[in-house]
Formats: structure tokens, sequence, C-alpha cells
């Protein structure tokens, strides 16, 4: 009697309910909320440096429309002529017209001191009180007659300019040079004259930046003989709209003019000055911005690495749950939704304390004496922060939960709760990073066959550059995907002096060598930071090196002493019925350079040094102006930084010129090339090219000959200027001299002072300030980096809580369990140190190479020993406090830890 079969009563492995995963998943994360913090740390200072970034921007720009005060908030309309100008009798036009409350007149100008320096001052019509006002007195009082001028702060103290005081200003000539009191015309500085004003005080006006004076537009107007206003302000009536007033102001300038005026509200002038004044700093936000997306993608990584080890943590967890039915995908999606929760937790967390510090911004500038506006709430920025959080870590949480969601149900019935460190990559992880690596190389390989030629100005910088980004992108994912294979003979090569240090020190080394996935993930995040912050560092050093030479041909000296019309004499100073004025060789009212004696006078002079003459003429290359001047390049001290593109500088001789590249590459020349000079009184000259110079030549010249040439080209055998140096290095030193230069020249106003070396310290600054800032922002992916070691030797140290109990069991006291801790995460800033720098500096050094500076590869050696021993140190101490808490736990603890 057959039987049927009969259903089986043992059930088979069914699918487990996702919601019961989740529950696990979630109540084991939360049940430890140290762990829970550990593993988003990263995340949440990305979070907090981002919207930190969010409220320092709102900070700066409600700070710089608080301070803005351009047109007064009671103009409520603003006249502006484009081409045209208001004329006097359009002015008292507008002023009857009914609703017309006031009008201001605008005016704007621009002066140099009649002095030595030529120091610039920028001149503003203003009524000085009332409504329409911009500026508010400080001290003194404001003009109320002609020939009198208020300043600011700024020409007050960068000008040396009191109260009381009178002024010499070179004021532009316009229409009728008649005197009204001026102390006389010079018709030889070119459409200007000199007009001495009283300073009657110094006012205050928000929207200033540079040195300004002001006075009346009407009195201003009559010191440049100008006539009519570009601009009028005009406030209303109470009552009176700014349409209504606008449509009967266009009546009047369409019945007293055919010229066409803009008429614009107030508040619509006041929004765009508003926007202009923060428009500035938006290329820095921008540039910020790309730092900071440098610093989300290291603390990816971080995350990616974190969760890896927390997953292999509990590892018999998933397991158990493969056991009673989970499916691979549920617990990737479980995993997915418990790195959601970790994200929005951090990223809620560094946008609340980014929100607390940008409100305690200015409550701390104004306890320090300084004036910051409040920030508003960017609600917007604020969800997409922390939207961008959870994906970043949801992002991050993929790979890990994947690959520890495959883990085998056997392993519950395993001693080990976590996974031991896999030691290998796949062949297809092989593949793609060999292929990533190749691809860089052929990248860097086809950059490195056609570099640009020193001068080459055809060469595509941009796409040479973007190229190399592409190819360092390439790069650091190869080092991402090969790092395991790479860790280990770096682990072998570093771990060496750390193993001469006894058993300690190899622990160390095989801590880390025991799990070389987890220390390449970990290094290659500080590998990101050390590879940016060399980078910048060797460029740094290489632009500063770029900018010394080009500033030891455009500024050789301190101080450059010449005369501001050069003409043609004999040279004699006195003789031939020649006079001398305040210096300048003068033959029958032409200037025609420097006297002899006041060379001689300068040269004297104790608080000077390197004092050089120099002779100019003008001369052409077929039909090109040039400039040659006979200055001996090798005579000042700054002639060893010169460096030619082509030639050599010792082989200028007669018959030699030297020649600066920009005139070199009109013309097609190089060193060896012949070239004519045609002169205007002496024919032509032909020379032999000695060499070029970077970019331009000294003081702007094309050429540079010897005297003997400079005679045949029929140069004034006066000095048209002279070089010095201060006697002593110092800004005071330099002071001291600038003061004994106008001491000796005089009141002269054919004469001028440049002092280059405020080129010096201003390109100085420039370099100095981009390196801070570069630097600054880059220290956020290192932070992060760091963190990311602080974090990764805390979760190890709780993964290795049984190995510690033993080595204290065995003899290790506390001290050398933390010092093997700190010599272990030590190691993730040797192994990031070591990577970054063989990624950055090659990189650097084929970017400075394609920008084509003409400036060989500057390494800074001492900046980059410090950096890689700085990183060391830092993330050695990062190890510090998870260290500590191993210490803290007694043997036999430790030993009955199950996890």
């Amino acid at each position: 009697m057959s039987r049927e079969p009969q259903p089986s009563t043992v059930p088979g492995p069914r699918p487990g309910p996702l919601a019961a995963v989740l529950r696990t998943q979630l109540a084991g994360a939360l049940a430890r909320p140290g762990r829970l913090l550990m593993t988003g740390l990263s995340v949440l200072v990305a979070a907090f440096v981002v919207f930190g970034t969010v409220m320092a921007q709102q900070i700066t720009e409600q700070t710089t429309v608080d301070r803005f005060r351009g047109t007064p908030e009671a103009a409520d309309l603003v006249v502006l002529g484009d081409d045209d100008v208001i004329t006097d009798a359009q002015l008292k036009a507008v002023q009857a017209v009914p609703g017309v409350a006031e009008v201001a007149t605008r005016t704007e100008n621009g002066v140099s001191l009649a002095e030595v320096s030529r120091r610039y001052l920028e001149l503003q019509g203003d009524p000085g009180s009332g409504p329409l006002s911009r500026v508010r007195l400080v001290t003194g009082g404001y003009p109320d007659g002609p020939l009198e001028l208020a300043v600011n702060r700024q020409a007050a103290q960068r000008l040396d300019i009191e109260p009381g005081e009178r002024v010499g200003l070179l004021v532009p000539v316009g229409g009728d040079a008649e005197e009204t009191g001026e102390t006389g015309e010079t018709g030889e500085t070119g459409g200007t004259r000199t007009v001495t004003v009283t300073v009657t005080g110094v006012v205050e006006a928000n929207s200033d930046r540079e040195a300004i004076g002001y006075a009346p537009a009407a009195a201003l107007n009559a010191m440049g003989h100008i006539e009519g206003y570009p601009r009028i302000d005009v406030r209303a009536e109470p009552g009176v709209s700014a349409e209504a007033l606008t449509e009967r102001l266009s009546a009047v300038f369409q019945r007293t003019s055919g010229a066409e005026f803009d008429l614009v509200p107030g508040d619509t002038v006041r929004g765009d000055e508003a926007q202009a004044a923060v428009d500035q700093y938006a290329d820095v936000f921008r540039l910020i911005a790309m730092f900071l997306a440098i610093a989300v993608v290291a603390a990816a990584l971080v995350a990616t690495s974190t969760f890896r080890v927390v997953f292999a943590q509990r590892l018999r967890q998933l397991a158990l749950l493969r056991t009673i039915g989970a499916h691979r995908g549920q617990l990737v999606r479980a995993l997915a939704v418990e790195g959601a929760l970790v994200g929005l937790i951090a990223g809620t967390a560094g946008v609340l304390l980014a929100l607390g510090a940008g409100y305690a911004a200015p409550v701390i500038a104004d306890a320090a004496g300084m004036s910051l506006s409040a920030p508003a709430v960017p609600v917007a920025a604020a969800v997409a922060v922390v939207l961008g959080a959870v994906l970043v870590t949801v992002g991050a949480v993929l790979a890990p939960a994947s690959s520890a969601a495959g883990v085998s149900p056997l392993q519950t019935l395993r001693s080990a709760g976590t996974l031991a460190g896999e030691r290998g990559i796949g062949r297809a992880r092989l593949g793609t990073g060999l292929l990533l690596a190749a691809g860089a190389a052929g990248l860097a390989g086809v950059l490195l066959a056609d570099l640009p030629e020193p001068g080459d100005l055809n060469y595509d910088s941009v796409a040479g550059l973007m190229l190399t980004v592409l190819s360092g992108t390439l790069a650091f994912l190869a080092l991402i995907t090969l790092g395991p294979l790479l860790v280990r003979p770096l682990l072998a090569a570093a771990g060496w002096p750390l193993r001469r240090l006894g058993p300690t020190g190899t622990l160390a080394v095989g801590g880390i060598g025991g799990a070389p996935r987890r220390a390449a993930a970990v290094s290659v995040v500080v590998a990101l930071g050390v590879t940016l912050v060399s980078g910048t560092l060797v460029g740094i050093e290489t632009l500063r090196g770029h900018m010394d030479r080009e500033l030891a041909v455009q500024a050789p000296a301190d101080f450059d002493v010449s005369s501001t019309v050069n003409g043609d004499g004999d040279g004699n100073g006195n003789d031939n019925g020649n006079a001398t004025d305040n210096g300048n060789a003068v033959d029958g009212g032409t200037v025609n350079g420097l006297s002899a004696d006041l060379v001689r006078r300068l040269k004297a002079v104790p608080q000077l040094a390197d004092v050089t003459e120099y002779r100019q003429t003008d001369v052409s290359v077929d039909g090109m102006e040039a400039s040659a001047v006979d200055l001996d390049p090798t005579a000042l001290p700054s002639s060893r930084l010169l460096r030619p593109v082509s030639g050599s500088l010792s082989d200028l001789g007669p018959g030699e010129v030297i020649v600066s590249s920009r005139f070199a590459r009109g013309l097609g020349m190089a060193a060896g090339d012949s070239i004519t000079f045609t002169t205007a009184k002496k024919g032509t000259l032909r020379m032999s090219v000695a060499a070029t110079l970077p970019d331009e030549g000294p003081l702007g010249a094309d050429a540079i000959v010897t005297p003997g040439d400079l005679d045949k080209m029929g140069a004034s055998p006066l000095p048209a200027g002279v070089l010095a140096n201060a006697a002593e290095s110092g800004q005071t030193a330099r002071n001291a001299a600038e003061q004994a230069i106008r001491k000796t020249v005089g009141p002269d106003s054919a004469m001028e002072l440049r002092i280059l070396a405020e080129d010096r310290d201003d390109s100085a600054a420039d370099i100095e300030m981009m390196a801070i800032l570069s630097l600054g922002l880059l220290g956020l992916t290192v932070l992060i980096a760091v963190v990311g070691v602080g974090t990764t030797t805390g979760l190890t140290v709780l993964e290795r809580t049984r190995e510690s109990g033993l080595l204290r069991a065995l003899g290790l006291g506390r001290s050398g369990l933390r010092f093997l801790i700190g010599m272990e995460a030590a190691l993730y800033g040797v192994l990031g140190g070591v990577l970054g720098l063989a990624l950055g500096v090659p990189y650097a050094w084929l970017a400075v190479r394609l920008l084509n500076l003409g400036a060989p590869l500057a390494l800074p050696y001492g900046e980059l020993l410090a950096v890689f021993l700085g990183l060391v140190l830092v993330t050695a101490l990062a190890g510090l406090l998870p260290a500590r808490r191993a210490a803290r736990v007694s043997p036999v603890v430790a030993l009955g830890t199950t996890e």
C-alpha cells in the first residue's frame, strides 16, 4: 500500500520581516550611543564646517550691508547722467519742482598730492550735513569755502594729513584754466596745476575703503574748472511718492535739455550698491566651497572605513540574522537605514553647533571691540546640509553593508565575534586598480611629452591643468583601490625602526599589518590631506620664487627717484646758461633729468645704500616703440635673483643688448639674433641680443644697453632717475630712508619718488594670504583625516579589548599599552604622509610646469618635513584618548569581554 508523500513539518528558511531586522539593528545601534557617535564623528565635523561656512557668509554679507552707506536712506530719487552732466540751470529747475524737499549734488575726481611721492587722493562731492550727506564729522569742521577740504580717516592715516594743514594737489585742468586763487599753473606736469587747499577736518563714511577728500560738489568743480554734475540725489517731501517725483523731474529734463538722464528710485540704487559690495566676497566663498567639497569627500571615506570596522565587530549578530531567515538584501537595507540614522543625527548636531557658533560670533566680536552683524537663520541651507549628511552617510555605508551582509550563517558557530582582517584584494579590485593607475600614468605621460617651452604664449595651460587634475584623481582612486597592497611594503619599511624598540614596537606594527585593508582605508584619507597640503606648499614656494625673480626686474631696488619729464640737454646742469631747480637740470625751461648735484647729495645720504643712477631714451624697432636704459643688471643686490629666459646677463657689452621677453616675442627674437634700433637723432644702430629677461625689463624698459651704446642712441647725458635701497633692513629703516629722500629732493612737483619696496611687500602679502587661506581650508581635510584616525583607533581598541587584557595579564603595563596604541595611531600618519608626499610633490611639479611661469621647481624641504612630522604627532595624539580608555580596563574585565 503506497502512501502519498506528506508535506514536511519542518519549515524551510523564510525571509524574516524587514521591520524586525530594522528593529534589531537600530536597537543595537541606539544601545551603544558612544559607538554611534564615533561612527558619525567625521560626518558631524563635515556638517559643522559646511554649515559654519554658510553662517560665516551670512555674517559677512549682513555686516557688509549694515556698514555700507553709499546712497543715503533719505534719497528717494537718484538722477544719473550717462554722458551728459546736470547743469546749474537744470539743478535750479529741479529744486523748484513741487514735492522736492532737498537736492544734493555729487561729483568725483582724482588727484595726486603735489609731492615727490605722488600719492593719490580721491575727491568726492558731498553736502557734509543733513539727511543726504554720506559722511559724519569726526573732528574739525566741514568745508564751507573755496580751497577747503575734509579728509576721511584713511586719508588722514595713510597720507599723514591733519586738520589745519595746507596740502598741494595736482588738479587736472578741465575747462578754462583761469586763476581762482590757486598757487599757479605748471604746464610741464601734463594737464594739471598745483592747487593748495586747507584741510578743515576729518570725516567718516561707512562705504570708504580708500583715501578720500570731501567738499561740496560746487567747490570741487570750481577747483578743477569743471561744469555740471554727473549725479544728484533728491529727497521728496512727506507724502510725495518716488513715482510722482519721477514724472515731474522727467518733464523738467525734457523741457530744459535734449539729453537723457536716468531717474532711479533710491531703494533700487541702494540695493544695487549693497549687492555690489556683497559680490566682492562671492569668489572667496566659491573657492571655499571647492575646499569644502574635498573635506566632504574625506568625511565620506572616513565614514566608509568606520562602518566597515563597526560591521566587522557585529559579525556574529549579522550571521545570526542570516540563520533565522534574513536575506542579504534585507540586511543591506537595514544597515543603510542605520547609516541614514547616523547621518541624520550627525548632520543635525553639526548644524546646531555651527548655528550656535554663528550667533556667538557677534557677541565675542563685540567683547573684543569689533562689530559683526547677527546672521539670519538659513533654514533651507540647514535642511540641505542635514540631507547632504544623510546622503553622504548612506553612500558611505553601502559598500561595507554589502560586504557585511554577505556573511555566512556558519559564523555563528565560530568563537570569534569579529572578522579577521582581510589581507588581500580580489581580482576585480586588482584589475580596476591597475586600470586606474594606467590611466593616471598615461595622462601624465601625455602632458610630459608636450610640456610648454619657456615663454610659449600659445600653450593652453587651462587644458593642461584640467588633465592634471583628472590624472591626479585617477591616481588617488588607484591608491584607494590598491591601498592594501601598497601598505605592506611601506609598513615593512616604516616598521623597521619600531621593531628595534622591542616587543611593543613589534606588536604595534603587527596590529596595523594584521588588518591591511583597514590600514589602507584610514591612510588614504590622511594621504588625501597630505597630497593637497604638500602640493600647495610646493606651488606656493615655486610661485614665491617666481615673484622674487619678476620683482628683481620690475622693482630692482627699494626706491626710484626720477624726473617726471625727461628731455635732451647738455648734461652739465649749470653750464651753458642752464640752471638747476630743486635738483632738476633745466635747459631753457625744459626738464632734462636729475642734476649731478642731486645725485651726489643722494649718494651722500647715510640712510641709503646701492645708489645707482640710470639714463633712458626712446627708440623703435620695425615701427615698434621701445624704451632703452643703461642700468647695469648686476649692479644691485637683487640681481642675484635674475634668471634670463635665454642667453647670459654677463654677455652684456658694447654692441650687445638685453631685451625683455615681451619685446622679444613681439619681434620673434631670441639670444644671438641681431636687432636694429632706430633713434630720433642718431639714425640706426645694429646690435646683437645677449639675453632675454622674463616678461618686461627693469622699470618697464624694453632694452638694456651699455652707457656708450645709449649715447649712440642720442640719450641725454643726465640721469633719468636714481635707484636706491635702504641702508638697513626693516620697515623702520625704510621709513627713515624715505624721509631722507623727501628732505634731499625737496618740494619739487617735477620729481617723483616711487617706493618700489611696497610692490614687493604687496606681492609677498598676497602670496602669504593665499598660502594661509589655502592651507587653512586644506586643514579641514587633515582635521577630518585625524578624526578618522582617532575613530578607527577607538573602535579597534573596543574590538581588541580581550587582546589588551591578555597583554596586560602577560605583564605589559598601562603606560606600555598606551604607548602601543599611540604608535599604531602614529603609523596611520606615517603611511598617509608617505603616500601623500609621493602623490603631491610630482603633481605639484607638473602643475607648475604647465603654468609656464618660467620658474624652476622649489621644494620647501623644511616645511614638508614639518608637515610630515606634525601629522605623525597629531595622529599619535588622536589615539591618546582610546589608549587611556584601554589602559583603564583591568585585565580580568578585559579577558571576560565577549566582544
